[in-house]
């Protein structure tokens, strides 16, 4: 790869690396047409980067769109497999607005997704490879990591409305201890409890200095079945060798209508915003009436041409 690094952009070399990495992996490759049928998008408009979506109508009268996600593509044209794992991995344009120019762009995105009987063993190697993915773009990075059930859980044993969940994962984003206050008062939560529920803004470090810290939400069986999985996985991930790159942050909210469980970020240094993200998103697969789980995560490459080689 070396000898071509003249010629290719950043874009490029990542594409290629991250394809032979995937397929070391046992992912194959899945290929789709730029255009998908609108209404898919139009059910699952939450679960887009962006709602806003390029659709035109085809000669036979279907309105159809050019593809702003793949996830959604993958789940609609593959099986269902409850018994075993599909394992796919892609890069593909899609087709968003862009957050600087507020207008649409094409956007290179590289992923994989392992749909079916995923367990631990699964989740696992999709963590690693995302660790594996960064470390192929910049030596300097950082993987975040969350398990949603523990600050979910932790609010519904504080008695957390569906409301005030939603306004307290907003604060959660932002931490911002001072409106997830303002919500545990107006939710009349006990002071013990309103504690507990402002103390998730301080989960944030490497697993060493973080999972001591989660014991105190061990608030039921749920949580702490949680706590248990996010201390195995970050050990996974830890023994492998990437102990340093790994950041626990209960700040990173997804949404629950779509996400559960494990949810990742990445970033590297020079670049702002994070160009890896996912998790596991059984509820999204509920949705679309399938009975398998999944978990996967994308690349986005659209800025890696503010690195260096």
């Amino acid at each position: 790869m070396d000898k071509f690094k003249s010629v290719l952009t950043r874009d490029e070399v990542a594409v290629f690396t991250l394809r032979a990495l995937y397929s070391e992996y046992g992912y194959e490759r899945y290929k789709m047409s730029k255009f998908e049928e609108y209404d898919l998008y139009a059910r699952n408009k939450d679960f887009l980067v962006s709602e806003n979506v390029i659709t035109f109508t085809d000669t036979d009268g279907r309105l159809l769109a050019l593809k702003p996600d793949v996830t959604l593509s993958i789940i609609k044209n593959s099986k269902d497999k409850p018994e075993g794992v599909i394992k796919t991995q892609y890069n593909e344009n899609v087709y968003r607005i862009s957050g600087g120019t507020k207008s649409f762009k094409e956007f290179m995105q590289v992923g994989l997704e392992c749909i079916g009987n995923v367990g631990d063993a699964e989740i696992s190697e999709v963590l690693l490879l995302a660790a594996k993915s960064l470390d192929s773009i910049s030596e300097r990075n950082i993987l975040e990591i969350s398990h949603l059930d523990i600050p979910e859980s932790v609010l519904t044993y504080c008695g957390v409305s569906a409301a005030g969940k939603k306004n307290i994962f907003s604060y959660l984003a932002m931490k911002n201890k001072d409106g997830i206050k303002s919500v545990c008062e107006r939710e009349g939560l006990a002071a013990d409890k309103s504690e507990l529920a402002v103390s998730l803004v301080d989960i944030y470090g490497s697993p060493e200095a973080v999972i001591p810290e989660l014991d105190k939400f061990r608030v039921n069986e749920k949580a702490s079945e949680a706590v248990d999985r996010l201390s195995s996985l970050t050990a996974t991930l830890t023994n492998a060798g990437y102990g340093k790159k790994i950041c626990i942050d209960f700040s990173l909210v997804v949404d629950m209508k779509y996400y559960n469980g494990i949810a990742i970020k990445g970033f590297v240094e020079g670049i702002p915003s994070g160009i890896l993200s996912g998790g596991q998103y059984d509820n999204l697969m509920n949705k679309m009436g399938r009975k398998s789980r999944a978990i996967g995560f994308a690349v986005y490459l659209d800025e890696l041409e503010k690195l260096s080689f």
